[in-house]
């Protein structure tokens, strides 16, 4: 037996099976008698339900609506709150709301019933996008203001007093759009009943969330369904909270139906009716001396929460709490306001709220350095956090922060600051900056106070089952933590075995999101293993641990005070591009980036992470453009919804500094969004230079230069 070390490079353990198309996904699964379905929809914004017309529906198909939930049952999915319907009941309050579902045998027939469902509406003002929340002149939708939830963080002297004294205050607005998630497996779920109990085959990344979302419906408690996460073939958190939606509408009609019945989304479908990365508008008061100095800034975040809560009140909590980005400004006050809308509800997406508040800070800070005269390189580094210093949260930043190295790297391997000072503003060429961080795993005191993971370790002669709900989700945890558990025993991978979690069978070890998987749950697997290790000459043994939170970090979630994270990932970015003056196409030369993950688990998935998320991060500045203007969203599929493909960006060079973390796995910490964070406003300032213009919005495709140019 080989023993598998900690700093090996491991091929994927599902690499062979996903490459040879022998994976088997939701869509594969085949049940006795299994039904199919398909979820009515709102066909409009906001308005108030007439009539519903089912046409005549044969032998054995059925259309389940609220009328169908049970006494004891409540039309809610429990998620952060419980205002999401499972259907909308008297009135809809979004496109693509569900009204019901419809099952039966046959998938033709099914498409030929759902075209003849007639729904009439007295339609209402709808209230689309943040602007016309903030303008509340249709009649609200949240309270009298359409502010579904807010929080201030700030720090310092009182921002009035420091503006007011500012030799000028430097007033801008950045924007962001929605983004797409295209995992490559749509959305799906099937509902069926083994062994007397409900139980849902789900591709979600979070099976314990569904179990608790759901159970509200018939009267149940969580652990009456059983949750099995399927092969599922991505989700960058777009099957967070949204299995959800689908689970909730399957579970009601397996009681009434008694057969396995599946959903499988079409693609059109996923893009239509699924949720989104929040849009923001993200408002600047900074006030500087008379050199360009940041004497502090007052900032108002708005994120488009559409018409349910989901997951946005902590979205918005992680935007305002990197509104600052790496940066430590004297004196910040930060607002934020998630506003509610007649649009799908936005939810989990790769950063969490960091990407959009990061951005704008980059952005700003950008045009700030323009404007006074300084390289944007030069400027930012001045206000660089440091060991020690200050959060927005009035916590302390407790790790070394390795920003000045990572900004050598970068710099020195893109030949930056030659580049910088050559291509003129407007030249055609540009070479962009940025820096940014991530905190990982839950804000606050989600870990010991809410999530409270678990994790249990079984020998059964040489095989070690590792017993937890994280799923892997296309982002290579199930190879990191079968490499973490046997590095630690000393053992081949081969003797370790982690499959996808069973409500049933696993303890809770919270959500797979927030960057958390590696250094929470993998520390939960490496804690497990040190104590297995003592119990090697045993035929059968368990383990089992918890989360357990460092000393001397307070929090204080009533107040939004205190360590809001432990340790952070930390990112610097560097992309070069030309662009052409006549077609506006831009071309990216290089992209250069620099991360601190504390310690790399597993270099090859290191660096799958890394160009994924850049790509994604390129994608949503230069091209990923979804509008919605009426509550429908414009963009059906990937023919007018445009990703990066390998042709797009040329091939990255990326770099990390050693810098381990004390709780994490060998000094791991999470990276999964990081690389997501930075890459967007370095892109952004790369263009702005090559053409001499100055943007305050993305996406910026090929069609919108043009009128920046302008």
């Amino acid at each position: 037996m080989s023993v598998t070390h900690i700093d090996d490079k491991i091929k994927r353990v599902d690499a062979v099976e996903k490459a040879r198309g022998e994976a088997i996904y939701l869509a594969d699964l085949k049940f006795d008698s299994m039904l199919y379905s398909r979820l009515i929809r709102s066909t409009i914004a906001r308005g108030r339900i007439d009539r519903i017309k089912v046409p005549s529906l044969p032998d054995g198909y059925y259309f389940i609506s609220a009328k169908d939930i049970p006494e004891n049952g409540k039309n809610a999915l429990k998620m952060i709150a419980d205002d999401w319907r499972c259907f909308a009941d008297g009135d809809v309050k979004y496109v693509g709301e569900t009204i019901g579902i419809l099952v039966g045998s046959d998938r033709g027939v099914l498409d030929k019933l759902y075209k003849e469902f007639e729904i009439t509406y007295t339609e209402e003002t709808p209230v689309v996008t943040i602007d016309d929340a903030i303008k509340n002149e249709a009649a609200p939708l949240c309270k009298e203001n359409n502010i579904m939830c807010s929080l201030v963080s700030d720090k310092g002297e009182d921002i009035n007093e420091v503006l007011s004294k500012a030799a000028e205050v430097i007033e801008e607005t950045i924007e962001t759009g929605f983004q797409e998630h295209v995992h490559l497996e749509t959305n799906g779920a099937i509902a069926t009943i083994e062994d007397g109990r409900y139980v849902i085959y789900a591709s979600a990344q979070c099976p314990f969330y569904i179990r608790k979302s759901i159970c509200g419906l018939l009267g149940l408690n969580p652990e009456d369904i059983v949750v099995k996460q399927t092969v599922t073939g991505g989700a960058f958190g777009g099957k967070e909270h949204f299995p959800d939606v689908l689970a909730g509408p399957l579970l009601l009609a397996e009681s009434i139906i008694k057969k396995p019945i599946q959903l499988s989304f079409d693609r059109e479908e996923d893009m239509l009716y699924s949720v989104k990365r929040h849009p923001s508008k993200i408002m600047f008061r900074t006030g500087v001396d008379r050199d360009g100095n940041i004497l502090g800034s007052d900032i108002k975040v708005y994120y488009n929460c559409g018409a349910y809560l989901s997951s946005s009140y902590v979205v918005l909590q992680r935007g305002v709490f990197h509104a600052n980005g790496v940066y430590n400004f004297p004196s910040t006050r930060i607002e934020g306001y998630g506003m509610a809308t007649n649009t799908f509800p936005s939810c989990a997406f790769r950063g969490f709220g960091a990407p959009q508040t990061i951005f704008a800070i980059e952005t700003h800070l950008d045009h700030i350095a323009r404007k006074f005269g300084y390289d944007p390189a030069i400027y930012k580094k001045k206000y660089f956090l440091k060991k020690g210093d200050e959060t927005v949260t009035e916590g302390h930043i407790i790790e070394d922060v390795k920003l000045p190295e990572m900004m050598e790297q970068i710099t020195s391997a893109s030949d930056y600051y030659r580049k910088s000072a050559e291509y003129g503003y407007g030249s055609g060429r540009g070479i962009g900056i940025s820096f940014y961080n991530h905190g990982g795993a839950f804000t606050g005191n989600g870990e010991q106070a809410i999530i409270k993971g678990r994790l249990k370790l079984v020998k059964d002669g040489d095989k070690f089952t590792v017993l937890c709900g994280q799923t892997e989700m296309g982002q290579g945890f199930r190879t990191a933590l079968r490499k973490i558990v046997a590095s630690t025993l000393e053992v081949g991978m081969d003797e370790v075995v982690f499959d996808a979690p069973n409500t049933d069978l696993v303890p809770d070890s919270g959500p797979t999101a927030a960057s958390r998987s590696t250094m929470i749950v993998g520390n939960l697997g490496y804690r497990a293993a040190l104590l297995m290790k003592e119990k090697m000459n045993e035929e059968h043994a368990e383990v089992e641990v918890q989360y357990e939170h460092p000393e001397g970090h307070p929090w204080d979630q009533s107040t939004f005070k205190g360590d809001a994270y432990l340790g952070y990932g930390w990112g610097a970015a560097c992309v070069e591009v030309e662009v052409d003056k006549l077609t506006n196409e831009v071309t990216v030369k290089g992209v250069w980036t620099s991360h601190d993950i504390g310690k790399p688990i597993d270099e090859l998935i290191v660096h799958g992470q890394v160009n994924g998320g850049v790509m994604q991060s390129l994608g949503y500045a230069a091209m990923e453009k979804m509008e919605n203007t009426t509550g429908h969203f414009k963009q059906s599929s990937m023919s007018d919804y445009v990703i990066p493909t390998s042709m797009d960006f040329p091939k990255q060079e990326y770099f990390f500094v050693d810098n381990p973390y004390p709780w994490g796995p060998f000094g791991a910490k999470g990276m999964g969004e990081l690389v997501f964070n930075g890459t967007d406003a370095a892109y952004v300032d790369a263009v702005e230079r090559a053409l001499g213009i100055t943007c305050t919005k993305i996406p910026i495709p090929v069609e919108d230069i043009e009128g920046l140019r302008r």
